[in-house]
């Protein structure tokens, strides 16, 4: 599936000790691309409130290779691999904005839930397909 960007500003307050963003923070940055994704081909909260569901982190595997710092503009690419049944993969890729090293890299199990009993259910075939169909050109924020 196509591949999709978005570009975050590093915060003051998301920095660790050391000056670098903290770890945990990334996930937070993951998670905000892939709701833009979402958004980006017209699958918003109401969408997903009308589908009856939602997505939700399950497992996360993350690489980190390069620290960021406060004010660095980081682009955050990710795209989606294999959704079958309730299951869905994302990886994700984060760079600095113009410079080609990676900084992070992740891969996210994310599963469709019902949203009134939290209990995995497959993902609608609509749904499936807006991301399948997907053939415009990368965005940004």
């Amino acid at each position: 599936m196509q591949r999709f960007q978005t570009e975050i500003r590093v915060r003051y307050y998301e920095m660790d000790a050391l000056g670098h963003v903290n770890n945990a923070i990334y996930q937070h940055y993951l998670e905000q691309a892939a709701i833009e994704h979402s958004e980006h081909i017209g699958y918003g909260v109401a969408r997903y409130s009308e589908l009856g569901g939602v997505f939700v982190m399950r497992r996360i595997t993350m690489e980190y290779l390069r620290p960021a710092a406060a004010g660095d503009i980081l682009v955050v690419t990710t795209w989606l691999e294999n959704m079958r049944g309730p299951r869905c993969h994302r990886h994700y890729e984060i760079r600095k904005q113009g410079e080609s090293d990676l900084l992070v890299t992740a891969e996210v199990l994310w599963v469709w839930v019902d949203a009134k009993t939290m209990r995995p259910k497959a993902i609608p075939t609509v749904l499936i397909e807006a991301f399948e169909q997907l053939q415009a050109p990368i965005s940004g924020s």
